[in-house]
Protein backbone atom coordinates (compact mmCIF):
# COMPACT_ATOMS: atom_id res chain seq x y z
CA UNK A 1 0.00 0.00 0.00
CA UNK A 2 2.23 2.62 0.81
CA UNK A 3 4.69 1.88 -2.33
CA UNK A 4 1.13 1.85 -4.70
CA UNK A 5 0.83 5.67 -2.87
CA UNK A 6 4.50 6.01 -3.59
CA UNK A 7 4.48 5.07 -7.14
CA UNK A 8 1.04 7.20 -8.05
CA UNK A 9 2.26 10.05 -6.46
CA UNK A 10 5.33 9.56 -8.58
CA UNK A 11 3.18 9.80 -11.93
CA UNK A 12 1.53 12.36 -10.98
CA UNK A 13 4.33 14.36 -10.41
CA UNK A 14 5.69 13.37 -13.91
CA UNK A 15 1.75 14.32 -15.49
CA UNK A 16 1.99 17.55 -13.64
CA UNK A 17 5.72 18.77 -15.72
CA UNK A 18 6.13 16.17 -18.96
CA UNK A 19 3.13 17.83 -21.37
CA UNK A 20 4.83 21.37 -20.49
CA UNK A 21 8.21 20.28 -21.02
CA UNK A 22 7.73 18.73 -24.54
CA UNK A 23 5.71 21.52 -25.16
CA UNK A 24 8.74 23.63 -24.98
CA UNK A 25 10.53 20.78 -26.19
CA UNK A 26 9.06 21.54 -29.74
CA UNK A 27 9.79 25.55 -29.78
CA UNK A 28 11.28 25.06 -33.08
CA UNK A 29 8.15 23.30 -34.28
CA UNK A 30 6.05 26.57 -33.22
CA UNK A 31 8.58 28.91 -34.73
CA UNK A 32 8.96 26.70 -38.01
CA UNK A 33 4.93 27.23 -38.38
CA UNK A 34 5.18 31.07 -37.72
CA UNK A 35 7.27 32.42 -40.68
CA UNK A 36 6.55 34.07 -43.96
CA UNK A 37 4.63 31.65 -45.91
CA UNK A 38 7.15 32.34 -48.94
CA UNK A 39 10.26 31.85 -46.79
CA UNK A 40 9.24 29.10 -45.09
CA UNK A 41 10.54 26.35 -47.21
CA UNK A 42 13.98 28.37 -45.86
CA UNK A 43 13.38 27.81 -42.63
CA UNK A 44 15.57 25.28 -41.08
CA UNK A 45 18.82 26.83 -43.75
CA UNK A 46 18.24 30.49 -42.26
CA UNK A 47 17.08 29.58 -38.87
CA UNK A 48 20.17 31.35 -36.84
CA UNK A 49 19.94 34.80 -38.81
CA UNK A 50 17.77 37.24 -36.91
CA UNK A 51 17.13 39.01 -40.09
CA UNK A 52 15.38 35.70 -41.38
CA UNK A 53 12.45 35.76 -38.67
CA UNK A 54 9.11 37.24 -38.91
CA UNK A 55 7.71 39.22 -36.55
CA UNK A 56 5.74 36.51 -35.29
CA UNK A 57 8.82 34.24 -34.95
CA UNK A 58 10.78 36.98 -33.04
CA UNK A 59 8.38 37.98 -30.48
CA UNK A 60 7.15 34.24 -29.88
CA UNK A 61 9.41 33.45 -26.85
CA UNK A 62 8.95 36.37 -25.36
CA UNK A 63 4.95 36.27 -25.63
CA UNK A 64 4.89 32.33 -24.77
CA UNK A 65 6.67 33.10 -21.62
CA UNK A 66 4.72 36.07 -20.49
CA UNK A 67 1.26 33.39 -21.08
CA UNK A 68 2.75 30.97 -18.87
CA UNK A 69 3.97 33.02 -16.25
CA UNK A 70 1.79 35.23 -15.27
CA UNK A 71 -1.67 32.50 -15.22
CA UNK A 72 0.55 29.75 -13.65
CA UNK A 73 2.00 32.99 -10.40
CA UNK A 74 -2.50 33.46 -10.45
CA UNK A 75 -4.07 30.49 -10.62
CA UNK A 76 -1.25 29.31 -8.05
CA UNK A 77 -2.29 31.87 -5.67
CA UNK A 78 -6.05 31.32 -6.61
CA UNK A 79 -5.69 27.64 -5.74
CA UNK A 80 -4.11 28.38 -2.50
CA UNK A 81 -6.93 30.99 -1.39
CA UNK A 82 -9.85 29.03 -3.05
CA UNK A 83 -8.83 24.65 -2.66
CA UNK A 84 -11.22 24.40 -0.12
CA UNK A 85 -13.99 25.52 -1.72
CA UNK A 86 -13.49 23.23 -4.87
CA UNK A 87 -13.83 19.48 -4.42
CA UNK A 88 -10.22 17.76 -4.75
CA UNK A 89 -11.11 15.93 -7.44
CA UNK A 90 -12.35 18.33 -9.31
CA UNK A 91 -9.22 20.06 -9.27
CA UNK A 92 -7.01 17.33 -10.05
CA UNK A 93 -9.07 15.15 -12.43
CA UNK A 94 -10.49 18.10 -13.91
CA UNK A 95 -7.32 20.07 -14.18
CA UNK A 96 -5.71 16.74 -15.94
CA UNK A 97 -8.40 16.23 -18.29
CA UNK A 98 -8.25 19.91 -19.83
CA UNK A 99 -4.38 19.82 -19.89
CA UNK A 100 -5.08 16.41 -22.13
CA UNK A 101 -7.25 17.60 -24.34
CA UNK A 102 -5.29 20.61 -24.82
CA UNK A 103 -2.68 18.46 -26.12
CA UNK A 104 -4.45 16.43 -28.07
CA UNK A 105 -5.91 19.62 -29.96
CA UNK A 106 -2.19 20.29 -30.52
CA UNK A 107 -1.30 17.04 -32.06
CA UNK A 108 -4.30 17.24 -34.18
CA UNK A 109 -3.15 20.85 -35.42
CA UNK A 110 0.92 18.96 -36.23
CA UNK A 111 -1.46 17.91 -39.71
CA UNK A 112 -3.61 21.00 -39.92
CA UNK A 113 -2.44 24.08 -42.30
CA UNK A 114 -2.65 27.42 -41.03
CA UNK A 115 -1.32 30.83 -41.47
CA UNK A 116 0.73 32.18 -39.01
CA UNK A 117 -1.38 34.75 -37.38
CA UNK A 118 -4.48 32.19 -36.09
CA UNK A 119 -1.41 29.35 -35.08
CA UNK A 120 0.15 32.17 -33.02
CA UNK A 121 -2.89 32.80 -31.19
CA UNK A 122 -4.06 29.54 -30.88
CA UNK A 123 -0.77 28.33 -29.40
CA UNK A 124 -1.06 31.00 -26.87
CA UNK A 125 -4.21 30.30 -25.51
CA UNK A 126 -2.99 27.10 -25.30
CA UNK A 127 0.17 27.97 -23.68
CA UNK A 128 -2.72 29.99 -21.29
CA UNK A 129 -4.53 26.63 -20.30
CA UNK A 130 -1.94 24.95 -19.85
CA UNK A 131 -0.17 26.60 -17.10
CA UNK A 132 -3.51 28.01 -15.85
CA UNK A 133 -4.80 24.11 -15.00
CA UNK A 134 -0.98 22.88 -14.56
CA UNK A 135 -1.18 25.67 -11.72
CA UNK A 136 -4.26 24.57 -10.01
CA UNK A 137 -3.12 20.95 -10.72
CA UNK A 138 0.42 21.35 -9.21
CA UNK A 139 -0.86 23.76 -5.82
CA UNK A 140 -3.44 20.94 -5.51
CA UNK A 141 -0.85 17.55 -5.20
CA UNK A 142 1.59 19.28 -3.30
CA UNK A 143 -1.31 19.71 -0.64
CA UNK A 144 -2.57 16.53 -1.10
CA UNK A 145 1.04 15.28 -0.37
CA UNK A 146 0.90 17.72 2.89
CA UNK A 147 -1.70 15.90 4.20
CA UNK A 148 0.52 12.61 4.38
CA UNK A 149 3.79 11.93 6.05
CA UNK A 150 6.80 14.38 4.73
CA UNK A 151 8.17 11.37 2.39
CA UNK A 152 5.13 11.34 0.03
CA UNK A 153 6.08 14.80 -1.46
CA UNK A 154 9.41 13.32 -2.58
CA UNK A 155 7.71 10.91 -5.17
CA UNK A 156 5.78 14.50 -6.69
CA UNK A 157 9.19 16.11 -6.79
CA UNK A 158 10.96 13.11 -7.62
CA UNK A 159 8.70 12.40 -10.72
CA UNK A 160 8.67 16.42 -11.95
CA UNK A 161 12.70 16.04 -12.13
CA UNK A 162 12.10 12.89 -14.37
CA UNK A 163 10.04 14.91 -16.54
CA UNK A 164 12.43 17.11 -17.61
CA UNK A 165 14.95 14.43 -18.05
CA UNK A 166 12.82 12.45 -20.67
CA UNK A 167 11.97 15.91 -22.56
CA UNK A 168 16.08 16.88 -22.84
CA UNK A 169 16.72 13.31 -24.27
CA UNK A 170 13.61 13.12 -26.52
CA UNK A 171 15.52 16.64 -27.81
CA UNK A 172 18.72 14.45 -28.40
CA UNK A 173 17.16 11.53 -30.05
CA UNK A 174 14.88 13.83 -32.17
CA UNK A 175 18.79 15.93 -33.24
CA UNK A 176 20.39 12.14 -33.53
CA UNK A 177 18.06 10.24 -35.72
CA UNK A 178 17.51 13.59 -38.09
CA UNK A 179 13.57 13.44 -38.04
CA UNK A 180 11.57 16.42 -39.18
CA UNK A 181 10.54 19.21 -37.01
CA UNK A 182 6.90 17.62 -37.61
CA UNK A 183 7.37 14.64 -36.77
CA UNK A 184 9.60 14.97 -33.71
CA UNK A 185 6.88 17.31 -32.58
CA UNK A 186 3.87 15.21 -33.26
CA UNK A 187 5.58 12.42 -31.31
CA UNK A 188 6.36 14.79 -28.57
CA UNK A 189 2.71 15.84 -27.79
CA UNK A 190 1.78 11.88 -28.77
CA UNK A 191 3.82 11.05 -26.12
CA UNK A 192 2.24 13.84 -23.41
CA UNK A 193 -0.93 12.75 -23.69
CA UNK A 194 -0.61 9.25 -23.16
CA UNK A 195 1.61 9.94 -19.65
CA UNK A 196 -1.27 12.38 -19.18
CA UNK A 197 -4.03 9.50 -19.07
CA UNK A 198 -1.59 7.18 -17.57
CA UNK A 199 -2.00 9.91 -14.76
CA UNK A 200 -5.99 10.13 -14.85
CA UNK A 201 -5.94 6.32 -14.60
CA UNK A 202 -3.15 6.01 -11.71
CA UNK A 203 -5.31 9.10 -9.56
CA UNK A 204 -8.48 7.21 -10.37
CA UNK A 205 -6.85 4.43 -8.13
CA UNK A 206 -5.95 6.46 -5.34
CA UNK A 207 -9.13 7.00 -3.30
CA UNK A 208 -9.14 3.21 -3.37
CA UNK A 209 -5.93 2.56 -1.27
CA UNK A 210 -6.36 2.09 2.17
CA UNK A 211 -2.97 3.88 3.32
CA UNK A 212 -4.21 6.90 1.36
CA UNK A 213 -8.04 6.57 2.73
CA UNK A 214 -6.76 6.75 6.42
CA UNK A 215 -4.40 10.14 5.83
CA UNK A 216 -7.55 11.62 3.42
CA UNK A 217 -10.13 11.07 6.11
CA UNK A 218 -8.71 10.92 9.77
CA UNK A 219 -5.41 13.00 9.73
CA UNK A 220 -6.64 16.38 9.70
CA UNK A 221 -8.07 15.94 12.89
CA UNK A 222 -3.97 14.91 14.37
CA UNK A 223 -1.47 16.88 15.95
CA UNK A 224 1.56 17.40 13.55
CA UNK A 225 3.62 14.84 16.06
CA UNK A 226 1.29 12.26 15.95
CA UNK A 227 1.48 11.34 12.22
CA UNK A 228 5.38 10.80 12.32
CA UNK A 229 5.07 8.89 15.34
CA UNK A 230 1.84 6.81 13.79
CA UNK A 231 3.94 6.37 10.22
CA UNK A 232 7.12 5.03 11.94
CA UNK A 233 5.16 2.14 13.84
CA UNK A 234 2.83 1.29 10.67
CA UNK A 235 5.94 0.85 8.25
CA UNK A 236 8.29 -2.67 8.40
CA UNK A 237 10.60 -1.00 5.80
CA UNK A 238 11.22 1.54 3.64
CA UNK A 239 8.57 3.41 2.25
CA UNK A 240 10.41 2.99 -1.43
CA UNK A 241 14.08 2.43 -2.32
CA UNK A 242 15.19 3.94 -5.68
CA UNK A 243 18.04 2.37 -6.82
CA UNK A 244 19.82 4.53 -9.60
CA UNK A 245 22.15 2.91 -12.27
CA UNK A 246 24.31 4.62 -14.21
CA UNK A 247 25.52 3.07 -17.66
CA UNK A 248 28.42 3.54 -19.43
CA UNK A 249 27.91 3.18 -23.19
CA UNK A 250 30.93 2.36 -25.13
CA UNK A 251 31.28 2.93 -28.61
CA UNK A 252 33.16 1.12 -30.97
CA UNK A 253 33.93 2.21 -34.22
CA UNK A 254 34.46 -0.11 -37.13
CA UNK A 255 37.07 -1.69 -39.66
CA UNK A 256 36.74 0.56 -42.42
CA UNK A 257 38.58 -0.46 -45.39
CA UNK A 258 39.17 3.77 -46.10
CA UNK A 259 40.58 5.65 -43.36
CA UNK A 260 39.37 9.32 -43.35
CA UNK A 261 41.91 12.04 -43.10
CA UNK A 262 42.65 13.24 -39.26
CA UNK A 263 41.19 16.87 -40.57
CA UNK A 264 38.14 15.33 -41.61
CA UNK A 265 37.47 13.60 -38.14
CA UNK A 266 38.31 16.29 -36.08
CA UNK A 267 35.84 18.37 -38.32
CA UNK A 268 33.32 15.94 -37.80
CA UNK A 269 33.88 15.73 -33.79
CA UNK A 270 33.74 19.56 -33.62
CA UNK A 271 30.09 20.01 -35.64
CA UNK A 272 28.92 17.06 -33.11
CA UNK A 273 30.26 19.02 -30.21
CA UNK A 274 28.45 22.09 -31.45
CA UNK A 275 25.41 20.42 -32.33
CA UNK A 276 25.23 18.17 -28.85
CA UNK A 277 27.04 20.97 -26.60
CA UNK A 278 23.86 22.91 -25.26
CA UNK A 279 21.46 19.93 -25.47
CA UNK A 280 23.79 17.32 -23.13
CA UNK A 281 25.42 19.48 -21.13
CA UNK A 282 23.13 21.93 -20.11
CA UNK A 283 19.61 20.81 -20.76
CA UNK A 284 20.38 16.92 -19.76
CA UNK A 285 22.31 17.16 -17.29
CA UNK A 286 20.18 19.69 -15.23
CA UNK A 287 17.17 17.24 -15.23
CA UNK A 288 19.24 14.30 -15.01
CA UNK A 289 21.09 15.76 -11.32
CA UNK A 290 17.69 17.59 -10.51
CA UNK A 291 16.39 14.48 -10.48
CA UNK A 292 18.93 12.96 -8.53
CA UNK A 293 18.56 15.50 -6.20
CA UNK A 294 14.78 15.62 -5.57
CA UNK A 295 14.81 11.72 -5.28
CA UNK A 296 17.80 11.69 -2.49
CA UNK A 297 15.06 12.92 -0.11
CA UNK A 298 13.43 9.23 -0.27
CA UNK A 299 16.46 8.29 1.71
CA UNK A 300 17.88 11.63 3.40
CA UNK A 301 16.51 14.11 4.75
CA UNK A 302 19.51 16.27 6.15
CA UNK A 303 19.41 18.62 7.20
CA UNK A 304 16.23 18.50 9.45
CA UNK A 305 12.76 20.68 9.30
CA UNK A 306 14.31 22.98 12.14
CA UNK A 307 17.74 22.81 11.06
CA UNK A 308 18.92 26.46 10.82
CA UNK A 309 21.74 24.99 7.58
CA UNK A 310 18.72 24.29 5.35
CA UNK A 311 18.22 28.48 5.12
CA UNK A 312 21.64 28.86 5.19
CA UNK A 313 22.43 26.50 2.47
CA UNK A 314 19.63 27.95 -0.06
CA UNK A 315 20.73 31.31 0.16
CA UNK A 316 24.60 29.99 0.00
CA UNK A 317 23.49 28.66 -4.14
CA UNK A 318 23.59 32.16 -5.09
CA UNK A 319 27.18 32.08 -5.78
CA UNK A 320 26.31 29.97 -8.62
CA UNK A 321 25.18 33.14 -10.19
CA UNK A 322 28.57 35.00 -10.54
CA UNK A 323 30.33 31.83 -11.46
CA UNK A 324 27.81 31.00 -14.55
CA UNK A 325 28.66 34.61 -15.61
CA UNK A 326 32.27 34.46 -15.57
CA UNK A 327 31.95 30.85 -17.47
CA UNK A 328 32.89 30.99 -21.36
CA UNK A 329 29.64 32.30 -22.30
CA UNK A 330 29.56 33.50 -25.86
CA UNK A 331 28.45 36.40 -26.96
CA UNK A 332 29.63 38.66 -23.94
CA UNK A 333 30.63 42.82 -23.72
CA UNK A 334 31.51 43.18 -20.19
CA UNK A 335 32.63 40.69 -17.96
CA UNK A 336 35.85 38.65 -18.88
CA UNK A 337 36.31 35.16 -18.77
CA UNK A 338 37.44 33.14 -15.63
CA UNK A 339 36.40 29.58 -16.06
CA UNK A 340 37.68 29.26 -19.81
CA UNK A 341 37.43 25.27 -20.43
CA UNK A 342 33.96 24.34 -20.86
CA UNK A 343 34.45 21.64 -17.68
CA UNK A 344 33.94 24.30 -15.13
CA UNK A 345 30.86 25.02 -16.81
CA UNK A 346 29.54 21.18 -16.58
CA UNK A 347 30.75 21.40 -13.20
CA UNK A 348 29.29 23.47 -11.74
CA UNK A 349 25.89 22.33 -13.79
CA UNK A 350 26.20 19.76 -12.12
CA UNK A 351 26.41 21.07 -8.48
CA UNK A 352 23.62 23.53 -9.32
CA UNK A 353 21.38 20.96 -10.35
CA UNK A 354 21.74 18.51 -7.64
CA UNK A 355 21.70 21.17 -4.70
CA UNK A 356 18.34 22.27 -6.77
CA UNK A 357 16.67 19.19 -6.86
CA UNK A 358 17.49 18.08 -2.90
CA UNK A 359 16.99 21.58 -1.42
CA UNK A 360 13.54 22.49 -3.22
CA UNK A 361 12.28 19.04 -2.28
CA UNK A 362 13.26 19.25 1.44
CA UNK A 363 11.85 22.52 1.35
CA UNK A 364 8.51 21.15 -0.19
CA UNK A 365 8.58 17.87 2.16
CA UNK A 366 8.82 20.39 5.75
CA UNK A 367 6.53 22.84 4.34
CA UNK A 368 3.86 21.32 5.66
CA UNK A 369 4.60 19.72 8.54
CA UNK A 370 5.69 23.51 9.75
CA UNK A 371 2.25 23.95 11.00
CA UNK A 372 -0.89 21.90 12.62
CA UNK A 373 -1.83 18.99 10.26
CA UNK A 374 -5.62 21.01 9.69
CA UNK A 375 -3.55 23.68 8.06
CA UNK A 376 -0.93 21.42 5.84
CA UNK A 377 -3.11 21.03 2.88
CA UNK A 378 -3.04 25.51 2.41
CA UNK A 379 0.67 24.92 3.75
CA UNK A 380 1.45 22.49 0.57
CA UNK A 381 -0.79 24.99 -1.56
CA UNK A 382 1.11 27.78 -0.38
CA UNK A 383 4.82 26.21 -1.23
CA UNK A 384 3.96 25.54 -4.57
CA UNK A 385 2.57 29.37 -4.92
CA UNK A 386 6.22 30.37 -3.49
CA UNK A 387 8.02 27.69 -5.96
CA UNK A 388 6.38 29.41 -8.90
CA UNK A 389 6.46 32.35 -8.13
CA UNK A 390 10.98 31.62 -8.12
CA UNK A 391 10.52 29.99 -10.94
CA UNK A 392 9.16 33.17 -12.82
CA UNK A 393 11.36 35.77 -11.07
CA UNK A 394 14.30 33.82 -11.42
CA UNK A 395 13.43 33.94 -15.30
CA UNK A 396 12.85 37.79 -15.53
CA UNK A 397 16.28 38.24 -14.00
CA UNK A 398 17.89 35.90 -16.06
CA UNK A 399 17.49 38.77 -18.73
CA UNK A 400 19.01 41.21 -16.76
CA UNK A 401 21.89 38.85 -15.69
CA UNK A 402 22.67 37.96 -19.60
CA UNK A 403 22.93 41.98 -20.45
CA UNK A 404 25.11 42.10 -17.90
CA UNK A 405 27.73 39.65 -19.43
Amino acid sequence: LYNGVWLIFFMLGLGTLLPWNFFMTATMYFTSRLGDPLSEANFSANATEEDSRSVLQAKFNNVMTLCAMVPLLVFTCLNSVLHQRIPQKIRIAGSLTAILLVFLLTAILVKVDLEPLPFFIITMIKIICINSFGAVLQGSLFGMAGLLPASYTTPIMSGQGLAGTFAALSMICAIASGSAIHDSAFGYFITACVVISLAIAAYALLPKLEFFQYYQESQQNKPAEDEENKMDLLKTGDVTKIHIKNERQKSTGGDDKQTPSILVIFKKVNTMATLYFIPVSCFLLFNVFDWLGRSLTAVCMWPGKDSKLLPGLLVARVIFVPLFMLCNVKPRHNLPIYFSHDGWFIGFMILFAFSNGYLASLCMCFGPKKVDASEAETAGSIMAFFLSLGLALGASLSFLFRALV
